[in-house]
């Protein structure tokens, strides 16, 4: 929550996903996708829309809290059982769904994955 006050710019989560059991890239392959996410993640920076981006750990080494009641349980394991996982993101400040799909597209392309946009709640009092 912003404790700035004024029009906030909007905020957009644009998160990398992978597929289970999707071709694993060679070496070569991987070294130039970290080498265009780290183009990719420099423009961001120079352009004002970086907020914070990173890629997670495997979807095996995943715990998931569930609220039973009044307790809580903890397993082994993703959320979901499915075969398509959040494999890392990047937070940005961008003015518009336009602007973030815009930026979307060359995340895709650079991190050679499917990547989805999402907008942050803005609330009233932000």
């Amino acid at each position: 929550m912003s404790t700035t006050k004024g029009p906030q710019m909007p905020r957009y989560l644009l998160s990398v996903h992978s597929v289970e059991g999707a071709p694993v890239p060679t070496e070569e392959e991987t070294n130039q996708m970290f080498a265009d996410v780290g183009v990719f993640n420099e423009k961001l920076m120079a352009t004002g829309a970086w907020v914070f981006a990173d890629g997670l750990e495997p979807v095996d080494l995943a715990v998931t809290v569930r609220l039973d009641g009044d307790t809580t349980v903890v397993t082994d394991g993703p959320f979901a059982e499915t075969k398509e996982h959040l494999g890392g993101f990047w937070i940005i400040d961008v003015p518009s769904l336009e602007a973030a799909t815009a930026l979307a597209r060359e995340g895709a392309i650079a991190c050679r994955g499917d990547v989805e946009v999402r907008a942050f709640q803005i609330l009233p009092n932000d």
